[in-house]
């Protein structure tokens, strides 16, 4: 087993004190920081995220597989930032206004992470005016609004109209998702997209943001 497939392994397992100390051994080999986070921390999440859709593992997992993902960014970034690497784009991740909870939202902000993205994370309660902000200072290619409320995902309205007020819509896409959100809600507010779990949303990202 090559050591990019060991750390894709040991990723799945959860072992982050391994994960890192075999991103440290892959990087002392020379391998390149590309291939070390494409074929194995990233590759790992990528079979965690399909394992979540189809109930094979639950959030405990997936939680604990982020944390070794991030113990192998911790070391591998300063790498890839030298080598040149880019992330496959930026997304910005919040809880929609009025509502304050961030369990989904924080599970889909790892799985974006570990989907390739870099992250924004605009927190709980996001009023429609800031998640334009944020995408704008930060160039996100996307805004993911969650909500968990029937009470609150009406708001998501206010995000795609704040994105169509500011003249960016075709440029920001929009996906939204949450315990009470449809496909169908999401087209009658005009958003871009639905993702109906974390890892699903992973894969609308990538489809809204043009990249493989």
């Amino acid at each position: 087993m090559s050591r990019v497939e060991q750390i894709c392994e040991q990723l799945i397992k959860g072992k982050a004190k391994d994960v890192r100390e075999l991103v440290e051994q892959a990087l002392a080999e020379r391998i390149p920081p590309a291939d070390i986070l494409n074929q194995g921390l990233l590759a790992g999440m990528g079979i965690i995220g399909e394992r979540f859709k189809r109930d094979e593992v639950y959030v405990p997992e997936v939680l604990i597989a982020a944390r070794a993902m991030k113990a192998g960014m911790e070391v591998l970034k300063p790498h890839l930032v030298s080598a040149g690497v880019q992330p496959k784009g930026t997304v910005v991740m919040g809880t929609v206004k009025g509502d304050l909870h961030d369990i989904g939202k924080n599970l889909v902000c790892m799985m974006l992470e570990g989907a390739g993205f870099k992250v924004v994370d605009a927190g709980i309660n996001v009023e429609p005016a800031t998640f334009v902000r944020l995408a704008q200072e930060s160039q996100a290619a996307v805004i993911g609004a969650s909500a968990l409320l029937t009470t609150t995902m009406v708001n998501m309205k206010g995000v795609v109209d704040a994105v169509k007020g500011a003249g960016l819509d075709g440029r920001i896409k929009i996906m939204i998702g949450g315990a009470p959100v449809t496909q169908s809600f999401a087209n009658q507010i005009g958003a871009d997209g639905y993702a109906a779990d974390a890892a699903s949303a992973a894969d609308v990202a990538k489809q809204l943001a043009g990249v493989a």
